[in-house]
């Protein structure tokens, strides 16, 4: 089957006996978890969870929404993810393969780690942190990341990841948003081949004003001058490396907070999502283990999210460590330094699940399969799918050319505040259908909504995804702001349902399809279209490689579709022959107006080299929208390379002229 073939087709797996008679998944957990609920819950807890304290309550939910899980219950994240193992003999289990971007390499048992959080605890509590206090994290992706995370939670203090590609600006909010005393950061790290700093941002974050912090502790990774404050900054070496390697972890209350991370915000003004222990500890483990199916005895797990976003936390961290994986730890890019450095990372580690963004999946369709098949994949049996919808041809083309057409594929929808997996196939169970998240997770509860706040389930008509159950895992409220928590996620539908700010439609056989956010729903003519679907229908056509779709403001109806489309290598040269690009241009309109109907027909469609993306790899659709209404652009710093907009720009200019 050639690639342009693969989505012409409707194709769904039926679960491989092989693959069920090993997967943790049943089916028989959605039975019991519809049987008791709380129950069902209870269980995970006391299965994947070590207490110091056993829980008196499964659920408080009697001041909703702000939950309380398993009230009275008391133990120690990092206890759980590393300690417990070692105690048990399994010390000796790799924890972590490091790989470093210039090929640099380090293995970590768990019984490393155990020395190593200890060392970290013993050092931050050296510098006056305590249960309770915030601790800035700025760091690449490197395994003090991780020690650094496990050591906050250890002694109770909560941590603040900042993705070290934002901004001394944002680092600046954030820092005093959560009034951290202590950052933790790198002199840089590495990337695409070249030493890219870090600590510059920290300084200029707290040369910007009153701030909270006391101490910066700076890691050496790539050994370029950094600007020194005697006062303020000590050496990660200085102060980790002479600390003792025993520490007692503490319990803690299931409800003490674990972490805050920032998500954008409408008003702009980042939100602090806040987690506490017991739950998302829960959670993370459950779906570690039941979603990505991790035999930690002899899988090698792989997730290349960075640490700075949730998927970071709870698929390198908290779930994968709390279940004993072993996985692999990356800091570089996918084509640093060629195209099949990923590829070439599975091959080396025998990596058995893999778990990755659509854009990474799409961006490997775009360079062609003829890369991955160099190595060697056969050690893959299970990949995963995460951060916005895959499009069904992505879908298919990372079965076949990286499953080799014989992995389950499961794609999961969750968000930043939802903690960890909500929707998702169970391989192993589920007969999988490519583009769809399909069903709610054993214990979790969602449903569509129409405009008037009612539960609908006619396939193909566009509602919006609430969950209309507390879950473990989920998010505690805003740090310091508890009533934007209730106005942002409690409001729009009543206090009953957590609106989850995504579109989404069922299909025939009751398999929910998420649709991007709802301000990526456009309404044209009356008619609600997802953006996400026309993105899908454009990389359906054999000469696209990615796509992205904006509602633009028109006088006739309300708003139009604008598409920016990359081409596939060998569609390039043939649109850029007199004419063909014209043409090309009707093809596609006419090919999404097949695929949905002709009011999703693109008002434009315009071909260019490259899509505005962030550093973690999300489109920046804001940025196409206004270029599509004829503004300037906005602040393009989150960008990776913020020279795409000047190019995008140029050719909007050149054709409208």
């Amino acid at each position: 089957m050639s690639d342009a073939s693969l989505s012409q087709e409707h194709h769904t797996f039926p679960p491989d006996p092989a693959f069920t008679a090993q997967a943790n998944g049943t089916a028989q957990m959605y039975a019991a978890a519809d049987a008791d609920f709380e129950g069902f819950w209870a269980q995970q807890a006391r299965d994947r969870v070590s207490w110091a304290t056993g829980f008196e309550q499964t659920l408080d939910w009697s001041g909703a929404p702000f939950a309380k899980w398993y009230v009275g219950g008391r133990l120690n994240a990092a206890y759980n993810c590393v300690d417990r193992h070692v105690e048990a003999g399994n010390g000796d289990r790799v924890a972590i393969h490091f790989e470093g971007e210039p090929g640099d390499t380090r293995t970590i048992t768990y019984a490393d780690l155990q020395r190593e959080v200890c060392k970290a605890a013993n050092a931050l509590e050296s510098l006056g942190v305590g249960k309770g206090d915030t601790v800035a994290i700025y760091l690449p992706m490197i395994p003090e990341a991780v020690v650094a995370m496990l050591a906050c939670a250890r002694i109770g203090a909560p941590h603040s990841v900042v993705f070290g590609g934002f901004s001394a600006d944002a680092l600046n909010t954030r820092i005093n948003d959560a009034k951290s005393r202590v950052v933790i950061t790198s002199d840089g790290g590495y990337r695409r081949g070249a030493p890219s700093a870090l600590k510059p941002a920290v300084d200029a974050a707290l040369a910007a004003g009153e701030n909270p912090v006391e101490k910066v502790v700076v890691v050496r990774r790539t050994g370029q001058d950094v600007a020194w404050d005697d006062t303020r900054d000590v050496w990660w070496h200085d102060v980790v490396d002479r600390a003792s390697d025993e520490h007692e972890a503490q319990p803690h209350d299931a409800e003490d907070p674990l972490f805050i991370l920032y998500t954008s915000g409408t008003t702009g003004k980042p939100k602090g999502i806040f987690h506490t222990t017991g739950g998302y500890l829960v959670q993370a483990a459950y779906t570690s283990s039941v979603v990505h199916d991790v035999h930690p005895e002899t899988d090698v797990y792989w997730c290349t999210a960075d640490i700075g976003w949730v998927t970071g936390h709870s698929y390198i961290v908290y779930g994968p460590l709390a279940v004993g994986a072993t996985q692999l730890m990356y800091e570089g890019t996918p084509d640093t330094p060629h195209r099949g450095r990923w590829w070439e990372l599975i091959e080396k580690y025998k990596v058995s699940i893999l778990y990755t963004a659509p854009t990474a999946v799409r961006t490997f369709m775009k360079w062609g399969h003829d890369i991955p098949e160099k190595f060697d994949l056969s050690s893959l049996r299970l990949l995963g799918s995460v951060g916005e919808p895959i499009n069904p041809e992505a879908w298919l083309w990372y079965r076949k050319w990286i499953g080799g057409d014989r992995c389950p594929v499961v794609d999961t929808w969750w968000q930043t505040e939802t903690g960890t997996i909500m929707i998702s196939p169970l391989a192993g169970v589920t007969t999988l259908e490519p583009g769809s998240a399909q069903r709610p997770i054993p214990g979790i509860a969602a449903e569509i909504l129409d405009d008037e706040g009612q539960p609908f389930t006619e396939a193909d008509k566009v509602g919006y995804l609430v969950l209309t159950k507390p879950w473990p895992s989920m998010l505690r409220g805003i740090w310091g702001d508890p009533e934007r928590y209730k106005e942002t996620y409690w409001s729009r539908f009543g206090p009953k349902y957590y609106f989850a700010g995504d579109g989404a439609k069922y299909d025939a056989d009751g398999n929910i399809w998420l649709l991007g956010r709802v301000d990526d729903v456009m309404n044209v003519s009356g008619h609600r279209l997802s953006t996400a679907e026309i993105e899908s229908a454009l990389v359906s056509h054999p000469k696209v490689a990615e796509a992205a779709v904006v509602g633009a403001s028109d006088e006739t109806t309300g708003q139009a579709v604008a598409a920016f489309v990359i081409l596939r290598q060998d569609a390039v040269q043939e649109a850029d022959e007199p004419g063909e690009g014209v043409d090309l241009v009707k093809e596609l309109r006419n090919h999404v107006a097949k695929e949905i109907g002709p009011i999703a027909k693109p008002r434009s469609i315009m071909i260019v080299s490259e899509l505005p993306k962030t550093r973690s790899g999300k489109i920046m659709r804001r940025l196409l929208k206004d270029v599509a209404e004829g503004r300037d652009i906005g602040d393009v710093t989150t960008l990776a390379d913020s020279s795409v907009m000047n190019l995008i720009q140029e050719g909007m200019s050149a054709r409208s002229e």
